[in-house]
């Protein structure tokens, strides 16, 4: 992946501040205090909760969180809708064209890496897929299994494999799906000249300690449960087969309903992909060199890297 520019080098005096991380570092917590000192509102960088119907399981924050401050992209699809990146990246410059008139900073939070990376700096304009190689490929996974797509996408772009999602099978089509038609990497033909963006961003990482990040995975499953994700997940089980639901904490959850595994075997699960899955978050966003890491007990620090960078503007002009 290549290096982003420095997000200073922009003329304009609104600011993107990006709250990321892997998943139970804290970054709801850390954005919505930021969000109400400076007085402004949050945008939603994770793709598991546009979905008004999936609230336990991808970790909404509360209604009470949710007060605090205005949050945009939560709740607002539902697992039937079609939606994809490219219309996030759209949706959101529109948003943020209409929120800069009132502030001069907005929150952007989530860990979605890829999702994050299309506001910032695009998406590349790649091939169509093509419908006959689609059909190969999804034939090839019914009757392989994922670990076949995983196999032909680490030999055709091992770069992409070392950091793509390899339990998302679309992305892992997808990517496919470029390197047999353009007959070169996927990864060398994302994005190599940033889109023109009419803000600076400033991209803060939380990050805590392995063990205790793994503590806080654990225990977040935990209340998931005890607040009743396994009834959530069993009046979903009649649309698993929606892309949406293709997501840990539902598809463990649909294993256990279809006889496959116990429920402590399907919650032990849970926890394992969890794990993996920030540990793959971590590894795409160490991509990234204009991420500055804090801890999240580092309010302090955050907002006075903000501050000088809102142009003249204190949160009390907002």
């Amino acid at each position: 992946m290549q290096s982003p520019p420095d997000s200073t080098r922009s003329p304009s005096s609104n600011l993107l501040l990006v709250i990321t991380g892997p998943t139970a570092v804290g970054k709801t917590a850390v954005a919505s205090a930021l969000a109400k000192y400076l007085r402004t509102e949050i945008i939603s960088a994770d793709s598991r909760q546009f979905y008004r119907e999936m609230t336990i399981g991808t970790a909404v924050p509360s209604p009470e969180v949710l007060s605090l401050v205005p949050h945009h992209f939560i709740g607002h699809l539902s697992i039937t809708e079609t939606y994809n990146i490219y219309r996030y990246e759209n949706d959101v410059l529109n948003l943020l064209k209409e929120l800069f008139t009132h502030h001069s900073v907005i929150l952007l939070t989530g860990g979605s890496g890829l999702y994050i990376r299309a506001v910032l700096y695009g998406i590349d304009d790649l091939p169509d897929p093509d419908p006959v190689l689609r059909e190969e490929l999804h034939g090839k996974l019914l009757k392989e299994g994922l670990g076949s797509l995983q196999e032909m996408l680490a030999g055709l772009d091992p770069e992409y494999y070392a950091e793509v999602d390899r339990n998302n099978p679309k992305r892992l089509m997808r990517a496919i799906e470029v390197c047999m038609a353009t007959g070169s990497k996927y990864s060398l033909l994302r994005r190599k000249t940033p889109a023109a963006r009419d803000f600076t961003f400033l991209q803060i990482g939380l990050e805590i300690p392995r063990d205790l990040l793994y503590a806080k995975i654990n225990e977040r499953i935990d209340g998931m449960m005890e607040a009743g994700l396994l009834e959530e997940a069993r009046a979903l089980y009649p649309c698993r087969h929606l892309n949406a639901l293709n997501t840990v904490g539902y598809k463990e959850l649909f294993e256990f309903f279809d006889g496959r595994i116990t429920l402590e075997q399907a919650v032990k699960d849970i926890k394992t992909h969890t794990r993996k899955y920030a540990k793959r978050q971590l590894t795409w966003f160490r991509h990234d060199p204009s991420i500055i890491w804090m801890h999240p007990d580092r309010l302090t620090e955050m907002i006075s890297l903000v501050e000088p960078r809102i142009k003249g503007r204190s949160p009390s002009d907002s």
